[in-house]
Order: structure tokens, then C-alpha cells, then sequence
């Protein structure tokens, strides 16, 4: 049974004992987790609070979650495959910075966007995540799905300051637009293209629900997730 908490919910505490058991690798990374029905069991809670702990999860990022599947422990990505040139060095400083701009305005971004999105803004960033798998499966690097997948969040802000922003920065703003070598992927930059496509989810699940912490969580773990892959990749070259 799941022990109380004076100071946490029963979602808040149930993901924190999951946590732990990916911290010491009972659940390893990649494996799936148990059903939600063996979680109620095993820790006496409803499915409602199952499915808070885990959205709760994928918002930082240990957990994806596959749709008819289950729940699976995220595999870490150190260092993004989509490498730049070590005459790239001042690209690379630059796209990093980029990406430090990008941290502080979406994260804002996603919380109003949870707070105000409309069912045509969820139809078009359901379309958008759609066109980033079909892009995996066909073997390319989604650069334009990415984007229009980040668009179509500033959008649904409601407020065109934002998406002015976006669209003023264009696809450059997607690290992969500025790597050395774009083209056809190979196994390991298929991988990495999952594991991004398994954070935008855990994003688009949040802005459904109108989860704007989770929101928030999800957007900041995502992006400072590709900050930290280009600053190894920067010492990588340094």
C-alpha cells in the first residue's frame, strides 16, 4: 500500500517510488513498466492517480508512454548523433545559445498554450506530432515536423507575439537544421529522433490535458535536453 504524505499527493508520491526504482535500476532503462492494473494493485491507488504519477514522469522525462503499448523506462541520450564539424564551433556556440532563448520564452509558450488551446490548435499539433513518426519511419530527420510541431505551440498561446517569434527564427531554430550532414538516418539517429518524439508527446499530452506544471516540466526537460547533448557535443570539440 502506498504510505500517506502530509505534504505530497498520492500522484506525487506514487511517481517518487517509481523514480526510485529507475534510480537503482529495477526498472532498467528501456524496459517497460508494469500494467496500470498492477500498479493499483501493488500499491493500493486508483488508476486516476497511475496515470497522474506517470504523466508526472514523462514530464521529466524517465518515462515514455506509447499509445495501446505501455510505459517504458526513457533510454538516456547523451550526446545527439546529428553532430556538428569541428569547424562548426561558433555554429555550435551559437545554436546553444539559441537554444537557452528558446528555454526561457516556450517554456511560457507551453503553459499558455495548456491554458488556452482550442480543439483545432490539439487537431493541428496531433497532425504535426503524426508527421514527425511518419518522418522517423521513413527515415529522415523531421526537421520540418519539428518545427511546425514547436509552431503550432506558440500558436496555440493565442497570442501572436509568439508565434511572430517562431516564425521569424524559422527552422533554423531546430539544432538538426544546422548540423554538418543532413540526410538519411541511420539506426542511431532513428533512436535519438524516438526519444524526441517521445518528449514532444509527453509536451502534447500536457497541453491536452491542460496540465499547465506539467506543461512547463515537459517543454524545459525537452529543451534543456538538447541544450546539454550540444554542450557535450561543444566539449566533444573544444
Amino acid at each position: 500500500m502506498l504510505p500517506p504524505s502530509p505534504s505530497k499527493t498520492r500522484s506525487t508520491v506514487l511517481a517518487d517510488h517509481i523514480r526510485q526504482r529507475i534510480n537503482n535500476h529495477t526498472y532498467v532503462p528501456g524496459s517497460q513498466l508494469p500494467t496500470e492494473a498492477r500498479i493499483m494493485t501493488e500499491f493500493g491507488v486508483s488508476r486516476t492517480v497511475v496515470r497522474e504519477a506517470l504523466s508526472h514522469l514523462q514530464a521529466h522525462g524517465l518515462v515514455t508512454t506509447r499509445h495501446g503499448i505501455g510505459s517504458f523506462v526513457t533510454v538516456p541520450i547523451d550526446i545527439s548523433p546529428f553532430n556538428f564539424a569541428a569547424d562548426q564551433a561558433d555554429s555550435l556556440r551559437d545554436t546553444i545559445a539559441l537554444l537557452e532563448l528558446r528555454i526561457a520564452l516556450e517554456t511560457e509558450a507551453a503553459v499558455l498554450a495548456a491554458k488556452r488551446r482550442t480543439a483545432s490548435n490539439l487537431i493541428r499539433l496531433e497532425a504535426a506530432h503524426a508527421a514527425f513518426g511518419r518522418a522517423i519511419m521513413e527515415g529522415t530527420d523531421a526537421v520540418s515536423a519539428d518545427f511546425t510541431f514547436h509552431n503550432e505551440i506558440a500558436k496555440a498561446t493565442q497570442n501572436n507575439h509568439f508565434a511572430n517569434v517562431m516564425q521569424q527564427v524559422g527552422e533554423s531554430s531546430i539544432p538538426r537544421a544546422r548540423t554538418a550532414h543532413r540526410g538519411p538516418i541511420d539506426e542511431t539517429k532513428r533512436a535519438y529522433l524516438r526519444r524526441v518524439h517521445d518528449e514532444h508527446a509527453s509536451l502534447l499530452n500536457a497541453i491536452k490535458n491542460q496540465d499547465t506544471e506539467a506543461a512547463r516540466a515537459a517543454s524545459r526537460t525537452h529543451l534543456s535536453n538538447s541544450r546539454d547533448r550540444l554542450k557535450a557535443r561543444q566539449t566533444t570539440l573544444s
